[in-house]
């Protein structure tokens, strides 16, 4: 079984087009408990850092470049083997692929903003959980 945290956030086009709150309740909703939130702008330098796992992928530069757009919302949420559950709550990549009622075929524009970030195991779920949030800021 895996941990029982993972972190995802609300994409810049999602929080323009105004579906931060929906989408949060979508996560509740879903059986997960949010214990930690903030929302925040990362600098172009910020998102480097944060997606450098994909820093020799072809879309590393436009997906930095997106995700330094605007405004997101960080957040940290539980329930049991979090990430597993989590990625499958929130549907495919490609929302043209996710399934009805995932909150990517709900609320992405495409596959590059398809709404939400999640992670895709433990270990990079603490890498990211704690690059926005400290031990205090979690409940």
């Amino acid at each position: 079984m895996g941990g029982n945290r993972t972190y995802t956030m609300v994409k810049p086009t999602a929080m323009r087009k105004g579906y931060m709150a929906a989408i949060m309740n979508k996560i509740t909703e879903g059986g997960f408990k949010i214990i930690a939130a903030k929302m925040t702008k990362l600098s172009l330098a910020e998102a480097e850092t944060f997606y450098a796992i994909h820093n020799e992928r072809p879309f590393f530069g436009e997906l930095t470049e997106f995700m330094s757009s605007g405004p997101i919302m960080a957040i940290v949420v539980e329930k049991e083997n979090a990430v597993e559950a989590y990625r499958d709550f929130i549907g495919a990549t490609n929302p043209e692929e996710a399934k009805d009622g995932t909150i990517r075929k709900l609320f992405g524009t495409n596959m590059g903003e398809n709404a939400v970030h999640g992670s895709d195991s433990d270990e990079n779920a603490k890498i990211e959980m704690n690059y926005f949030f400290n031990d205090r800021d979690i409940f």
